[in-house]
């Protein structure tokens, strides 16, 4: 009998492997397309209240009185959705590169628009929605692959919520003004009732009137919930793991690192580089993305954090160190973490590690110092051994190792 029918799993599997290979799918997939769909949904979301205002404007003979009333219900209807929309777009740059924070974000978000569909003047088309629904499930089913963290992108991403935020607020607060008591007639006034709303403080001296209003008040507490959160997640979390590193490291100092060697990333070859350097007497610096486990061989100097945010380089003291070893088992990974390194000390020496061999050509665009190929140097050993070539090691590694 075939193998392959004997074993159609393992068959559909070394399938769907070869295809990953051939189309190079772990540098783009699934954050590239997701990016991409999560960009799309906030467009929709924007066009559609762009269309619901020309929609409006469009009526003929339209009066003050009528003008004012239909664009409280648009204020509902449209505002919201176009505040998430923006977000959405612009989270959909963190999760190009694959930002835990941007991916939170945008399932909250993603949950903000569907749940403002429950509301009485919910206006997206029911296609949309369920594109909307399809998109966060996507996110939910592909987690992992965003667990990058910059506290430079976070912080970014917290301000431009906040402003978004608070913009719709203010806006809100003008147009729906008069169904507020006491009316909402100025800037101050705006910007206060905002913030208390936000904040879900609720002194209670500004109180919605109408339906309209009070659905527009719901949505900015959601919106203000979502935003708060985010921000404070950003903000917090490299506060909680520095604590994380106290309790890994209790009374450990903070090191004075020069000239010293950094060891990006957690697998065994990573482990056996960074022990083979000490015993030469090098210093090394291990960055790592987890703490270590009880029982586990704990490294004499590391850091926690991803060896691309330049934030952790920083920390880790690139600036002053003499090379970076570049050792995840991710090679995009390993191409970001150049990409940061040179940006932080532009004559640091790189080294990094390919171990897909198809992977060879797009890791020499972001120019390191040395190409380590493991799979070629493993092929081409075994070729000349089974041939009978004599294996000379000097011209192996002068061609298999790129050097500037």
């Amino acid at each position: 009998m075939n193998p392959h029918l004997r074993h159609p799993f393992r068959f559909f599997h070394a399938l769907r492997h070869r295809v990953a290979r051939a189309l190079r799918m772990d540098a783009w997939f699934p954050h590239v397309p997701i990016a991409l769909a999560v960009g799309l949904s906030g467009l929709m979301q924007i066009t559609q209240t762009l269309s619901l205002i020309e929609e409006f404007l469009a009526l003929p003979q339209q009066t003050i009185e009528q003008f004012s009333g239909g664009f409280s219900s648009l204020a509902i209807r449209g505002i919201p959705h176009d505040v998430i929309g923006v977000l959405l777009v612009i989270m959909s740059i963190g999760l190009l590169v694959r930002s835990r924070l941007a991916w939170m974000v945008t399932v909250l978000m993603s949950i903000a628009s569907l749940l403002l569909e429950l509301t009485p003047l919910a206006s997206q088309p029911a296609s949309l929605i369920l594109f909307h629904a399809a998109v966060l499930l996507l996110l939910l089913l592909n987690r992992q692959h965003f667990q990058r963290a910059s506290l430079t992108t976070g912080t970014l991403f917290s301000i431009t919520g906040v402003l978004l935020t608070l913009g719709f607020g203010v806006i809100g607060s003008y147009v729906l003004g008069a169904q507020f008591k006491p009316a909402i007639s100025d800037f101050p006034t705006a910007l206060y009732f905002t913030i208390v709303t936000m904040s879900t403080v609720g002194y209670g001296d500004i109180i919605a009137q109408t339906t309209e209003a009070r659905m527009f008040t719901i949505s900015l507490i959601i919106l203000g919930l979502l935003v708060f959160a985010t921000s404070l997640t950003a903000i917090l979390g490299p506060m909680m793991n520095q604590q994380i590193m106290k309790l890994v490291q209790p009374g450990s100092k903070k090191m004075q690192r020069k000239d010293h060697i950094i060891v990006v990333g957690n697998g065994p070859f990573a482990r056996n580089a960074a022990d083979s350097l000490e015993k030469r007497g090098l210093e090394v610096t291990r960055i790592l993305p987890a703490p270590p486990t009880p029982g586990s061989d704990i490294p004499n100097d590391f850091i926690i954090g991803d060896g691309s945010d330049s934030d952790i380089l920083l920390k880790a003291q690139a600036d002053t160190a003499r090379a970076i070893i570049a050792l995840t088992e991710d090679d995009s990974e390993n191409a970001f973490i150049i990409l940061a390194a040179r940006e932080v000390n532009e004559k640091l020496k790189t080294v990094v590690a390919v171990s897909d061999a198809h992977n060879l050509n797009k890791i020499k665009r972001v120019h390191p110092d040395v190409v380590l190929a493991l799979p070629i140097i493993g092929a081409e050993l075994l070729a000349m051994a089974l041939s009978g070539e004599e294996i000379k090691t000097d011209a192996l590694f002068e061609q298999l190792l790129k050097l500037d």
